[in-house]
């Protein structure tokens, strides 16, 4: 290949990945106009996290870009890693027939998986007919212009266990909930997210209460993914979840564990200082990171510095802030 054509070459490809990227950093809010199915998650630049990655691309991709075809390629690369569609898939894959005292329902396995990401995990969570019946009662309180075209499973006298019936139910409340996920308002309410995380989130502080850390740990490390994935524009949503976390590892004497998600819960209130967490937390973080050799000077500070900002008050400690959570 002579010069004049390897530079041509060169020329069109800087063209063709300078068009692509344009498109590729539309905003979020436009993603979400143009695919309710999806949002978008577009790692920040260090450098400068205020400038917006249309510049930021138009900028590095200028017409008079020094970058060797090769180096295109691995950027476009890089790109693409960097910027992907995110999205909750539901699945519903099993059921079983529950028989309690003069009851009979059945239960709905429901496996939710997060797409557009190198995280492959799942999490799983089981609901009935009336839970879903609740949750779309709920919804209709709420959003009743954006639910009048959802339609419901509704009930049958007869031959709710029929192997067709549930078959048919399984689908319905699969496309029912792809349907709920893909409008924006709906998949970021309270009571969507509740539905899909608190009879869990309940079982556990109740474990909690009960003394029993070993069964509460292992439901709440379950239902902590599922909540980031619910809640990611809301990360102080799960700063309780967090901290039950952090009291359970405490209290079954593993302080490392305990240290490691009390630091994720602080990095959460950083700029939320008056969170009802915030004291309590740095309280219990203090003695553990003295007793792991870590930095505790810092945490100390934080702490003064906010009791010279505000009235004495009475505080709760951590474990007891926990235990009065999803109280019914």
């Amino acid at each position: 290949m002579d010069q004049d054509s390897h530079c041509t070459g060169e020329s069109e490809l800087l063209e063709a990945v300078s068009r692509i990227t344009t498109s590729s950093t539309t905003s979020t809010s436009d993603e979400e106009e143009n695919q309710p199915n999806a949002e978008i998650s577009c790692q920040v630049r260090k450098e400068n996290p205020e400038k917006d990655d249309t510049q930021d691309s138009s900028a590095t991709l200028s017409p008079n870009s020094s970058m060797t075809t090769k180096e295109l390629q691995e950027y476009w690369r890089n790109e693409k890693r960097q910027c992907k569609q995110i999205k909750l898939l539901f699945e519903i894959p099993s059921t079983r027939i529950v028989e309690h005292n003069l009851s009979k329902y059945v239960m709905y396995k429901i496996i939710i998986l997060q797409t557009g990401s190198f995280d492959s995990n799942k999490s799983m969570i089981e609901r009935r007919y009336s839970d879903f019946e609740k949750l779309h009662r709920n919804l209709l309180e709420e959003f009743c212009e954006e639910m009048e075209d959802v339609t419901f499973p509704k009930k049958t006298l007869t031959g709710n266990f029929t192997e067709e019936i549930i078959n048919e139910r399984k689908l319905a409340f699969k496309d029912y909930l792809r349907l709920l996920y893909s409008m924006k308002y709906i998949r970021r309410s309270k009571k969507f997210i509740d539905f899909l995380t608190r009879p869990e989130l309940q079982e556990a502080y109740g474990c909690l209460r009960g003394g029993q850390y070993t069964k509460a740990l292992e439901i709440l490390l379950e239902v902590i993914g599922l909540q980031e994935r619910l809640t990611k524009g809301n990360p102080v949503a799960i700063v309780p979840t967090l901290c039950a976390i952090v009291v359970c590892h405490k209290d079954l004497e593993n302080p490392e564990s305990a240290f490691e998600y009390g630091e994720k819960a602080l990095s959460r209130l950083h700029v939320h200082t008056s969170h009802r967490y915030y004291i309590p937390l740095l309280d219990t973080m203090i003695p553990l990171a003295y007793e792991l050799g870590k930095d505790f000077l810092s945490l100390q500070e934080k702490l003064e510095e906010w009791k010279t900002k505000k009235d004495p008050i009475r505080v709760f400690t951590l474990k007891e802030l926990a235990v009065r959570e999803y109280v019914r």
